[in-house]
């Protein structure tokens, strides 16, 4: 009589389970701390550079042109938009600023790293890509689609 083969089951693969996020370590803050000043530093040279470059000149000095008149209409409208351009960049660089100071305030409240939405632990993945960050990615997502209001 021959032999019936037995039906091997393969145990199914359960995901990975997540880890609670740990609090930071003295060491990973000093670490965080210091990214953040030379973002800080880095942002604050290209400010000054751009400032200096593109809005601290006149048309007159940036051409050399006689008279401050433009030739043509247009070069009016592009020296504008240069301008604006300039401007929009500079608000941004400022904002970023403003962030990175604020979360250098809360590493000397001993508040960082957590989310200000939901008070847990923000990963260490996300701090590592934004230093600054505020919010962990959940709550960030859901300000992002208008479902809270910031605080």
């Amino acid at each position: 009589m021959p032999r019936k083969a037995k039906k091997v089951v393969k145990k199914k693969k359960s995901a990975p389970k997540r880890t609670k996020n740990k609090k930071l370590t003295k060491a990973e803050i000093t670490r965080f701390e210091q990214m953040l000043l030379e973002k800080r530093k880095e942002i604050l040279t290209s400010v000054n550079e751009f400032e200096d470059e593109a809005l601290g000149k006149s048309r007159l000095d940036a051409t050399g042109d006689l008279s401050s008149m433009p030739i043509h209409m247009a070069d009016l409208g592009t020296d504008n938009y240069e301008q604006e351009f300039a401007l929009g960049l500079l608000d941004s660089e400022r904002r970023l600023l403003r962030e990175i100071d604020d979360a250098l305030v809360r590493i000397e409240q001993r508040k960082y790293g957590v989310c200000e939405g939901t008070g847990s632990q923000i990963p260490k993945a996300r701090l590592e890509a934004q230093p600054w960050a505020r919010y962990c990615i959940e709550y960030a997502r859901m300000l992002e689609k208008g479902r809270l209001a910031e605080q």
